[in-house]
């Protein structure tokens, strides 16, 4: 089956100490994190449709979109019952389009280590689109920073911040926000520096980037390197 990766990647980087930045962080952190989830999630849930609408076929295509209206009732555990029943049994690309949409309700039901060990489990099955994987992996790295640890993060995102990676941005991003809700600053300074010196980093994830660096320089826990 063919995929078309370029419209996947079309996307989704002296008063003011620690306890302020704790404080930032209490207040803004998830608003923060929550923007940046957008970003991946919009592009996935665009090229879903698309990787779905190139392939709809019978049945399996009138069993997603039931599944789908469901969720969009809010008709929660319907629509879980719905996409397991695809992902048993569905043709085609339905199966893994269930366990995605499904992972994505799992969030919005309060789930979310179940909705991590899902998208963790697709970003490692080998027989699905590298897109595919790779996009899970970052779903599932940015849950993680409101509930794991840093560790647990760069385990899903950072073999995909390197130069080459059409990724890179959001792994960045989704590195950056973990070590500085670790209290990391010089790793997260690091990590949010890389987003903004590279010239294809989307607007709003440099923007988000640089204001972070201006906090973390603010803090004084990680001063800028000279010469």
């Amino acid at each position: 089956m063919a995929f078309n990766d370029d419209s996947f990647i079309r996307e989704v980087n002296e008063e003011l100490r620690s306890d302020q930045l704790r404080f930032i962080w209490r207040r803004f952190g998830k608003l923060i994190i929550g923007a940046a989830v957008l970003v991946v999630l919009g592009t996935a849930a665009y090229s879903g449709y698309r990787y779905w609408a190139g392939n709809q076929a019978g049945s399996g295509g009138d069993q997603f979109i039931a599944a789908l209206t469901l969720a969009d009732q809010n008709k929660t555990d319907e629509a879980l019952a719905a996409f397991a029943a695809i992902e048993k049994n569905g043709p085609g690309s339905y199966p893994v389009l269930a366990r995605l949409r499904a992972a994505t309700l799992q969030v919005q039901k309060g789930d979310k280590a179940a909705a991590i060990a899902t998208f963790s489990a697709i970003g490692k099955q080998t027989d699905l689109p590298v897109v595919i994987r790779d996009a899970a992996r970052l779903r599932a790295a940015y849950l993680l920073v409101d509930t794991g640890t840093y560790d647990q993060v760069a385990a899903e995102a950072q073999e995909l911040a390197v130069p080459a990676d059409a990724f890179r941005h959001s792994a960045r991003d989704v590195l950056g926000l973990a070590a500085y809700k670790a209290g990391d600053f010089a790793k997260a300074r690091q990590w949010f520096q890389a987003i903004v010196d590279d010239p294809q980093s989307p607007r709003n994830v440099a923007n988000r980037a640089q204001m972070l660096l201006d906090l973390i320089t603010a803090s004084g826990k990680a001063p800028v390197a000279k010469g």
